[in-house]
């Protein structure tokens, strides 16, 4: 199995997170069916007793797995585009792995057609809505649905991780896929696809569409129409 999340050694975590920190290795190979509770226990080194004195049930396990992995992630972020860590030379190796295996366990977490996936996905449009109001508010005056639309793009690359991968050449729940990607992301996100001209034209029809009676195809006042 190696060792768990964010490397520290392994004697060294509680038996709660090893037992947090094994499961989010299965769930993210395996997906939540495929891992027993017995898997998880034999590869954190404590008993089925131990795992049900700490959550309960798989099913709880798994709600503490999804919101550590969303809580760390937020972090790493804020951690290499707020605090300016993207510059240090050591920091993106060692969160790395951490951040490949978060973005396998996050794949399948939501694609298993869940409750719990559905919650995590509404989760993550919560934090990237608090995230762009405190930190990029003039991105949209809509927070919520950039929010909701971002975290689509980038889960539903995710998603169709065999497809970009086949297309790229390389697997991007590797390193060198991975950063690749990433390397791509950074060019959309710095340079416009759209001519500013276009852009303001497009929000003045679709402002347009949004009125309380908007023409019809042909250009017309529907109220006109039926007079």
């Amino acid at each position: 199995m190696g060792r768990p999340v964010d490397d520290p050694a392994f004697e060294d975590l509680t038996a709660r997170a090893r037992i947090r920190d094994a499961a989010i290795r299965l769930f993210a190979d395996r997906g939540i069916d495929g891992t027993t509770v017995r898997d998880i226990t034999d590869a954190a080194g404590v008993s089925p007793g131990l795992l049900r004195h700490h959550f309960g049930s798989k099913q709880a396990l798994r709600e503490t797995c999804d919101a550590y992995v969303l809580d760390r992630v937020m972090k790493i972020k804020e951690e290499l585009v707020l605090e300016g860590k993207v510059a240090s030379p050591g920091f993106l190796p060692s969160v790395h792995p951490t951040i490949l295996l978060f973005y396998r366990y996050v794949t399948r977490a939501l694609l298993d057609g869940s409750p719990s996936a559905a919650a995590m996905f509404d989760d993550m449009v919560t934090l990237a809505e608090q995230w762009v109001s405190k930190n990029a508010p003039h991105v949209s005056d809509d927070h919520r649905a950039y929010a909701a639309v971002l975290v689509g793009m980038q889960s539903g690359i995710l998603a169709m991780h065999d497809h970009v991968s086949r297309a790229l050449g390389v697997d991007i729940f590797t390193s060198d896929g991975h950063l690749r990607m990433v390397g791509v992301l950074a060019d959309f996100y710095s340079n416009p696809l759209l001519d500013p001209g276009f852009v303001a034209m497009a929000r003045q029809s679709i402002e347009t569409l949004r009125a309380p009676n908007p023409p019809t195809a042909a250009g017309t006042d529907p109220e006109a129409e039926g007079a």
